[in-house]
């Protein structure tokens, strides 16, 4: 595989389909920052160094953005690389995560072990990947289908709950938010 080939050199890109569009265009930017998201996610994982659920989570989750770039890239609504069963899996994760940790009562600071500051920078890039595909999804009248946008969402959501447990299996205390009020 070549890395270079000099077709955008001239700010355009191919779509999977071979349509060429703007590099600066939403469904561009929208799979741009879904592809930052999987880089995030790979240093959280490098920085966990155990082979345990964690770890497999993230990395399923790794492989499904690549599924998920694709849909976004497809440029066509009846080519989902993601689907329902990928959300509703999400689900189950951050049920049975949820359960094997102490409930929430406050906000807490985005901190902890480093694996869970990783998590939580995901997360934030997560949500921006989310308003980039609504937007792309929006001006482009469609052209993917929504089930990326449940997916990023949920994604967003898992990755809230995997920073909890890494800091939960790391023995790293979660920092409560405290208003000015309670700081002063």
């Amino acid at each position: 595989m070549k890395i270079y080939t000099r077709g955008g050199d001239k700010g355009k890109t191919s779509l999977f389909s071979g349509e060429r569009v703007s590099k600066a265009s939403p469904l561009v930017e929208a799979y741009g920052t879904v592809d930052e998201l999987n880089s995030v996610l790979g240093v959280a994982r490098a920085l966990h160094e155990h082979n345990d659920k964690l770890a497999a989570i993230m990395h399923q989750l790794q492989c499904e953005l690549f599924e998920c770039s694709a849909t976004l890239a497809a440029g066509k609504p009846d080519d989902p690389r993601v689907s329902d069963d990928d959300v509703a899996n999400m689900e189950q994760w951050i049920d049975e995560l949820t359960a094997e940790m102490p409930p929430l009562t406050n906000f807490i600071l985005p901190a902890g072990h480093p694996v869970s500051a990783a998590l939580h920078h995901a997360r934030t890039v997560s949500r921006r990947a989310e308003r980039l595909a609504v937007s792309a999804f929006e001006s482009e009248e469609g052209r993917f289908d929504a089930v990326a946008l449940r997916y990023l969402n949920r994604l967003a959501d898992l990755l809230f709950v995997l920073a909890r447990y890494a800091n939960h299996v790391h023995g790293a205390p979660e920092e409560a938010w405290q208003s000015r009020q309670q700081r002063s």
